[in-house]
């Protein structure tokens, strides 16, 4: 059985791996695990974010605007968000900023039908209620809309709950955002813990593969999240 001990080394490991990371996207979570956890080694995450940003013209406008995740005062440019047009990307934008536009009156409609299409329109959804909640945002959902979201996050590990990849690891991780920790399984957990790389980090395996594959942030991100929300027992 892994004890506390264990998955903390396994930790260590994954924060080791990531603490170089310069991809903007990779640093915008390791600014939230920086606040959820105070992973020291992602303390500069925004400072490097702003260095980082310039060097992607091209993508510019959206990581401006999901600069907020580590700015409650991120100013917010209309003539960026014309180039936030996939539809992932749209939900979360709207999320962080509800507590300053507000939102509109069919979102909780647009969420209903992300988590309707499953896999990473479902993972999206969760998380943009997630933003919604904790900028106090008023949402007129119908009831039961909250535990839909979070069974159709939760359906994509236990489809084939032997199996780990990508998907599996953000639907594991935004549960855990979402302060479902109870619907990850630890037989799941142990699973993640086992496929990682010699490096410390996950890889995006191939599907239908057993092993994962080449080590990437963004996987190692997502089982970085899970592996600090969950807690094993001390050994006996």
């Amino acid at each position: 059985m892994l004890t506390e001990a264990e998955v903390g080394a396994v930790v260590a490991k994954a924060i080791a791996f990531l603490k170089s990371a310069r991809e903007p996207h990779a640093l915008l979570f390791m600014g939230l695990i920086h606040r959820r956890f105070g992973v020291k080694e992602f303390a500069n995450a925004l400072s490097v974010y702003d260095e980082e940003l310039p060097k992607h013209p091209d993508r510019a406008p959206v990581l401006r605007a999901f600069r907020r995740m580590f700015d409650a005062n991120n100013p917010i440019r209309p003539e960026d968000w014309q180039h936030v047009t996939i539809p992932t990307d749209r939900l979360l934008i709207s999320a962080l900023y509800c507590d300053r536009l507000g939102l509109p009156e069919s979102f909780a409609d647009v969420l209903a039908r992300a988590a309707s299409q499953g896999r990473y329109a479902a993972t999206h959804a969760l998380l943009a209620w997630v933003w919604i909640q904790e900028n106090g945002c008023r949402l007129a959902a119908p009831a039961g809309l909250f535990e839909d979201m979070c069974h159709a996050v939760a359906t994509i590990i236990d489809e084939d709950p032997t199996s780990v990849n990508d998907i599996k690891l953000e639907a594991g991780a935004f549960l855990c955002l979402a302060h479902q920790v109870h619907r990850v399984d630890l037989g799941f957990v142990r699973r993640v813990i086992a496929i990682r790389n010699d490096d410390g980090g996950w890889g995006r395996p191939v599907e239908g593969a057993g092993n994962p594959g080449e080590s990437s942030w963004h996987s190692t991100i997502l089982a970085l999240m899970i592996l600090l929300h969950v807690r094993f027992p001390a050994p006996g």
